[in-house]
């Protein structure tokens, strides 16, 4: 069988109909705002993808000896597909621009002019070609798949499990190689230019801070995230100004990826460091996972730190360069060990304290961090000697604890604010606050979730390959009305938005807004300030602009 037997050239033009088709599908808008250059770059991929997908089935369809249409009845047949997919293409090149302004007008973004379709022209053409050309490859993988199983079984049979032969070693060869590998160069590599940025700012002197002069970690060695985490924050005479009565100064201690070898290492001198600042003399002691950056989100800790009135330690260990959305694309499990090993020294340490004589001991993370977060505490811990809670923002996907609670919502209840039938221990909350429920009783333990519909990290679902996604019925607040799921495209738009989640204004997408933590930390904490407090609280808050969706992770 020859090239020509196998793609005649009549065996083009469905799979270009097939590709123009996902072109035009990936044009409709998904949950975050796209500029004319990542359009540009799915839009490619959907062709190629299309393309791709079509001339593998062939391909499949004739080596397993399939009778196959003559060469001008399938050169109609491609012609009628590909006249109409190519309308539609134009057509929906033209509506870009208003599907783009749909999600701008959700988010309070200003409109855009043109959404620039012919720049979304020019970048697709050379991505799909490129994406073909990979395509090409694979399939050239399975023909030889197909041909050493053609040695030792029938000729259909062959076919089939040559091909899934084939695409099984390709699929473990790029995670091994090319996505884990990369990740831990990556990490590497970030951790070296992490190690030669300089300090920008000197060490802070307050004893309460991780390197300071009475510190056990020294200023270096906390990176660069971690300078920006003990430096900034509430200090006492602004807490107490905010709230008109007299505070104290808030604990921050922070380990760096460089401050010692192992977890393990990193999560004892994180206990030391804390026992030595006096973080289990205050009344609340919140165990922070960072984001996979090493980042804090000050927007999420600083809220607590006012409604407790600087009566607080905050505690958190790094354990990674990378962004969250990339290391939850390769590697989801990156991070837990760290995490597992500082909720151990410190729950240790706390559990053995006199009950009437230790802080309410907390959790907290975001993204990344809100997973790892969840996965720390050992359930024998746990019930032996519970915390009292955990603030998790924006929590990912993959996170177990989320899809378990998400799954037991009642039926009435959206999957983006889900409802449970008690709310006594674990409650949603999003732009609008709690579900429902938040305003019943809570019980001795109080978990919450904070997340946005717009959060493509926490909506993202394998799944969405071949069905409609759970948040579209109903749809959220900040949702586009026009976003449509398409098979396999929606998928691509989805993970996409993933990697955009933090270029959006605070209150949406992965970029949480203060006063929603706020709204969050005060209903876990309780019980809260007066309304009056609160409203300072909300207003200092907002003049400090915490919300950076450019930093993260």
């Amino acid at each position: 069988m020859t090239a020509r037997d196998i793609v005649p050239p009549a065996s083009i033009l469905p799979g270009l109909a097939l590709g123009l088709a996902a072109f035009a599908a990936s044009l409709t808008p998904s949950l975050i705002p796209r500029d004319a250059v990542v359009q540009g770059g799915l839009a490619g991929a959907c062709l190629a993808i299309g393309l791709g997908l079509w001339q593998l089935a062939r391909w499949l369809w004739l080596a397993a000896q399939l009778p196959a249409p003559p060469d001008r009845a399938a050169r109609r047949i491609g012609l009628a597909l590909v006249v109409p997919a190519a309308v539609l293409s134009v057509w929906n090149l033209a509506q870009v621009t208003p599907w783009q302004n749909s999600i701008h007008a959700v988010m309070g973004l200003p409109p855009v002019e043109t959404a620039r379709p012919w720049l979304i022209c020019a970048i697709a053409l050379p991505v799909a070609a490129v994406g073909y050309g990979i395509g090409r490859a694979i399939v050239a993988a399975i023909r030889i798949g197909v041909r050493l199983a053609g040695r030792v079984l029938p000729p259909r049979t062959a076919a089939v499990l040559g091909a899934v032969l084939a695409l099984f070693v390709v699929w473990t060869l790029a995670n091994t190689l090319m996505f884990r590998t990369v990740l831990r160069a990556l990490d590497a590599s970030y951790r070296q230019i992490d190690a030669l940025i300089q300090p920008d700012q000197p060490p802070p002197a307050d004893p309460t801070r991780a390197g300071s002069p009475a510190s056990l970690v020294a200023w270096d060695d906390l990176g660069r995230e971690g300078r920006a985490f003990v430096a900034s924050g509430p200090t006492r005479d602004e807490i107490a100004a905010t709230l008109e009565q007299p505070a104290l100064s808030p604990i921050r201690i922070y380990v760096g990826l460089p401050a010692a070898e192992t977890p393990e290492d990193r999560a004892a001198l994180a206990l030391r460091d804390l026992i030595r600042a006096g973080g289990f003399e205050r009344s609340v002691l919140v165990i922070v996972t960072p984001t996979g950056t090493g980042w804090v989100d000050p927007a999420g800790i600083a809220p607590a730190e006012y409604l407790a009135g600087g009566d607080i330690a905050s505690v958190a260990v790094q354990y990674s360069y990378l962004s969250s959305p990339l290391s939850l694309l390769v590697e989801p499990d990156y991070g837990a060990e760290t995490a597992q090993a500082l909720f151990r020294a410190v729950h240790g340490h706390w559990s053995a304290l006199p009950r009437d004589n230790r802080p309410r001991l907390y959790l907290h993370g975001l993204s990344l961090g809100a997973l790892n977060s969840a996965r720390s505490a050992a359930l024998i811990e746990m019930l032996d000697d519970p915390i009292h809670g955990a603030v998790w923002s924006g929590p990912p996907f993959a996170s177990t604890i989320w899809q378990e609670a998400t799954r037991s919502r009642l039926a009435d209840s959206p999957v983006w604010l889900p409802r449970l039938s008690s709310g006594k221990t674990l409650r949603f909350a999003n732009q609008t606050g709690f579900a429902e429920n938040g305003s019943a009783p809570w019980g001795p333990m109080r978990l919450a979730f904070l997340q946005y519909a717009s959060d493509a990290i926490t909506f993202f679902d394998p799944r969405d390959l071949y069905r409609p996604p759970e948040w579209l019925a109903p749809r959220g607040p900040d949702v586009s009305p026009h976003v449509r799921w398409y098979p396999v495209v929606t998928l691509l738009q989805t993970g996409v938005d993933m990697l955009l989640a933090n270029r959006t204004p605070a209150g949406h997408g992965h970029v949480y807004a203060p006063e929603h933590y706020l709204t969050t930390w005060a209903a876990v904490l309780g019980p809260v300030p007066g309304h009056a407090a609160l409203d300072r609280i909300r207003a200092r808050l907002d003049g400090l602009g915490l919300s950076d969706p450019n930093r993260g992770g």
